[in-house]
């Protein structure tokens, strides 16, 4: 099989909106609201990912800007309170940040976007440096591929590898995404293969089977019988 997953280098954002750990708090709020994104890369350096900003970071000093002071203790974690008072993107970043590299797979990214609970991943190189960014948005792309492209890569690299003719029949169709396999194939057995490969396939929604098996006559052939059981040349009693 030849086909290989998409990457993250092939949806992410390459132009991206970053800043500096001593950027002002004001100038945060302005470049989020100007680029219209929801965090921030925080860089250092020549360019290396040391944090994120977001929007939650930032909202925390507008949480607490009427709170009792002698209650705040109690009403909130010492890192909200931190936060509260932070001027600098260095002060109100999440850091070490969540990253991902720019070869890891569309499924890789998501995971680590579901384990971070973040809608964005600065993407970063073997050093660390700012290569992107990668969104939720981005990861969904995938699932605009259109259904011909679908089939033609289903039956490519699955359905003419487990199941190929002569001996197996299968009509494949796509709509909306979801893939149905119908026919005879020679073995049953490879269909729960069939169904891992199929939804690895990007822009698969899901996949439907409806096969069944079909006796396998070339044993039949080579043993010197026919169809009905009987040797060849051997008449019937």
């Amino acid at each position: 099989m030849h086909g290989s997953p998409h990457i993250v280098s092939d949806v992410m954002t390459h132009t991206v909106a970053a800043i500096g750990s001593g950027a002002a708090f004001k100038e945060i709020v302005r470049m989020m609201h100007d680029w219209k994104v929801s965090a921030l890369p925080v860089l250092e350096g020549e360019g290396r990912v040391v944090g994120v900003v977001s929007e939650a970071d930032l909202l925390a000093k507008e949480e607490f800007r009427d709170s009792d002071p002698d209650r705040r203790t109690q009403l909130a974690r010492l890192a909200d309170l931190a936060k509260a008072g932070a001027r600098t993107a260095g002060e109100l970043m999440t850091s070490p940040a969540v990253t991902v590299r720019a070869d890891a797979t569309l499924a890789e990214a998501a995971r680590a976007m579901a384990r971070a609970r973040v809608k964005r991943l600065p993407v970063v190189d073997e050093l660390g440096m700012l290569e992107g960014v990668v969104s939720r948005g981005d990861l969904l792309k995938v699932f605009l591929r259109g259904d011909d492209e679908i089939a033609e890569e289903v039956r490519r690299e699955v359905v003419s590898y487990l199941f190929p003719e002569p001996g197996s029949a299968v009509r494949l169709t796509v709509r909306e995404g979801v893939v149905r396999l119908g026919g005879h194939v020679r073995d049953t057995s490879l269909v729960p293969v069939a169904a891992r490969l199929i939804r690895a396939v990007e822009g698969v929604v899901d996949v439907e089977f409806d096969l069944s098996g079909r006796p396998d006559l070339s044993a039949d052939a080579s043993s010197g019988r026919d169809s009905s059981g009987r040797e060849e040349g051997v008449p019937s009693s």
